[in-house]
């Protein structure tokens, strides 16, 4: 039960476990989850970390990308996927909200809400998705002030640089950039949309010591890589950040599409969770045995006093 019963809880932060794993010789493995059922299912899948996407987020409430999403909004997805896994999230923060004092106003939040880790672009606002078109950057140095707000207001939170630069100002700009951001304070580097493996391993290259994370977002720049790929060219992180809500949201089609042609369900039954599977993914059981426990200890006797009146 790692929400209601606080001694099962992690008894460090969620930034410190984080590190642990990062720390470790392998590639760390992040998939997205979109919300708190993606994030049980993902933990049962055997996965140590997860990724909470801007993109997944903002799909999921029927937006775009575009920085729309408020401070608040995420953090009440990562509340649930925090609260519902127990592991270490890495969270999209976009541009930070604004300036300086809004990056730590972000990072105290994100924080205080359970997440593990932060990444912050160099993109001006409105932001885009990293694999778009035509994304504008600010300075290196204002995103260098960013960076070192966040380390500043942190407490265990892992702060990630990523950079949009390669687009723009090719590999001499980005790698110029991340490695600023390391001197300001970020604990790790985001090159986005990184389009060969030769790109991909000269930038590791350019960046000796430096915990590097690679996006392997399905329909973009960067080709289809595996985990032990991105090892072998030196990156410490991965993440497939939207791949599980384009699963779902494909699924939901074909189920709005059948419902609509037959009147009924039956067609789509076989690729439903069951109601024996939902309850077992979210523990019915063991929340329903922990309510007795409690009820029982509070049980009226017979002269009109509960069972814990009787005790004293």
């Amino acid at each position: 039960m790692p929400y209601l019963v606080a001694k099962d809880l992690p008894s460090e932060p969620a930034g410190s476990r984080f590190r642990t794993l990062l720390d470790r010789p392998a590639i760390l493995r992040m998939p997205g989850a979109h919300n708190g059922m993606a994030a049980l299912q993902a933990k049962a899948a055997g996965f140590e970390a997860l990724y909470l996407s801007g993109a997944a987020m903002t799909a999921s409430m029927g937006l775009p990308d575009l920085g729309i999403l408020t401070v608040e909004d995420v953090c009440f997805f990562i509340r649930q996927i925090a609260r519902s896994s127990g592991l270490p999230l890495l969270v999209d923060g976009d541009t930070g909200y604004g300036e300086a004092l809004n990056v730590m106003h972000m990072v105290r939040a994100f924080e205080e809400a359970g997440a593990a880790a932060v990444h912050i672009e160099d993109q001006v606002l409105p932001k885009k998705c990293g694999h778009l078109n035509d994304k504008k950057l600010v300075s290196a140095h204002d995103m260098a002030a960013k960076v070192a707000a966040a380390a500043k207001a942190r407490r265990h939170l892992q702060v990630i640089a990523r950079t949009d630069a390669h687009a723009s100002e090719g590999m001499e700009g980005a790698v110029a950039r991340a490695k600023l951001y390391i001197q300001a304070g970020a604990d790790a580097i985001f090159p986005e949309a990184l389009t060969t493996a030769d790109m991909c391993r000269d930038f590791a290259r350019a960046l000796p010591g430096v915990k590097l994370l690679a996006n392997m977002t399905e329909f973009g720049r960067t080709p289809f890589f595996t985990a032990a790929e991105f090892e072998a060219m030196g990156y410490a992180m991965v993440i497939w950040p939207v791949s599980s809500l384009r699963v779902a949201n494909k699924a939901q089609e074909r189920l709005y599409a059948v419902l609509r042609r037959d009147g009924g369900t039956q067609a789509a039954l076989g690729d439903m969770q069951t109601r024996a599977e939902l309850y077992a993914a979210i523990d019915l059981a063991a929340y329903e045995a922990l309510d007795a426990s409690i009820v029982q200890t509070v049980l009226p006797s017979a002269h009109g006093r509960n069972a814990l009146d009787a005790s004293r």
